[in-house]
């Protein structure tokens, strides 16, 4: 994307330019070894824009493994991942700009309260603290934005980590588990937010034990582990 569009686009600025594109996300033939083990192979998915794709399957299947590798966290043993038909490997700077990935861990600085937490992440992904006040009604973290995060029960702290989200535009989500430690106005909230992304030609993969309520969902079911 950097020599096409120019190497300097802020984040935004590619996630504007990447909406417009209508953007397809894709993976053939992947394979996947962790620690010597053969975790998933021949593995193909397609996550177009509009689209949420949703994988499935038990513990130790490759949920998060595929996560990570389509995050760029580790390398495909065999295969390739696409952007729009073009090579993710090509450009993996572009890659890292136009994604946002939520892990188990939700990586809060504790000393931080939950706003400053927000502006920290927008400001690493080179956007203003703009999208921190609309990120903070989304998750219904209003009232604790002046808390520090050390104080912030398991779901609040999972709400703050979601909002991360709508603080800084990345076309691309992908979320591991974002539904843990959410009650049910929270899965509301939550469902909301993936929702309007979907609306606006954003993509979602997210691996998932829970149903998350929005439409446009394709299922990917992942094997049994060992």
């Amino acid at each position: 994307m950097a020599g096409r569009f120019g190497g300097n686009l802020s984040p935004s600025a590619r996630f504007f330019v990447l909406a417009i594109m209508k953007a397809d996300f894709s993976g053939t033939g992947l394979a996947c070894i962790r620690g010597e083990r053969l975790v998933f192979e021949n593995l193909s998915f397609r996550a177009p824009a509009g689209e949420a794709l949703l994988l499935t399957g038990p513990n130790g299947s490759g949920k998060s493994s595929l996560l990570r590798l389509m995050a760029g966290l580790i390398a495909p043993a065999t295969g390739r991942l696409d952007w729009n038909g073009a090579p993710v490997g090509d450009d993996p700077d572009a890659h890292r700009a136009r994604l946002h990935y939520l892990g188990h861990l939700d990586a809060l600085k504790p000393a931080l309260t939950v706003s400053e937490n927000l502006e920290f992440y927008a400001a690493l992904h080179g956007c203003d603290a703009g999208g921190v006040g609309a990120a903070l009604a989304a998750f219904d973290l209003e009232r604790l934005a002046a808390t520090p995060a050390r104080f912030l029960s398991q779901g609040q702290r999972r709400r703050a980590a979601l909002a991360r989200l709508l603080a800084a535009p990345a076309p691309l989500w992908l979320l591991d588990e974002p539904t843990v430690g959410l009650d049910d106005a929270s899965l509301g909230h939550l469902a909301a937010v993936l929702s309007a992304h979907l609306a606006g030609d954003g993509c979602v993969v997210a691996a998932t034990h829970a149903p998350i309520a929005i439409a446009n969902a394709r299922r990917l079911e992942l094997g049994g582990g060992p």
